[in-house]
């Protein structure tokens, strides 16, 4: 049984808060199984965009992975907005996280799939 959204999004913040990682959620889904995106600010104007990873990625289908929503890897904060929006029109139940990381660290572990993978 995979973890519900809310709960693993709190586990999410609340594991950004102990290393001392600005993390925030502006914008709250479906409690139960609404997709999550993490918006990492570079703070340099730049950002990265990760979402879930199409359903064939997953090696079980139990646990959430995750990939890099942008071809180049970064974006400007526009266009990660604009994806954003399209997202939440098709799917106006998910969640999104921000993060404040110059170096660019998400935070997902193995469940990152890498864009050579895709």
């Amino acid at each position: 049984m995979r973890l519900k959204s809310e709960m693993w999004v709190k586990a999410y913040l609340r594991a950004r808060a102990g290393d001392n990682i600005m993390a925030v959620l502006s914008r709250r889904g479906d409690p139960d199984a609404g997709a999550i995106f993490i918006l990492v600010h570079l703070l340099d104007g730049m950002c990265q965009l990760y979402g879930p990873a199409p359903a064939g990625l997953a090696v079980v289908d139990r646990e959430r992975r995750w990939v890099n929503c942008f071809a180049d890897e970064t974006a400007s904060q526009e266009v990660a907005d604009a994806y954003i929006q399209q997202q939440s029109d098709m799917d106006p139940d998910l969640w999104l996280i921000e993060v404040e990381d110059s170096k660019g660290r998400h935070y997902l572990g193995d469940a990152f799939e890498p864009a050579a993978d895709i």
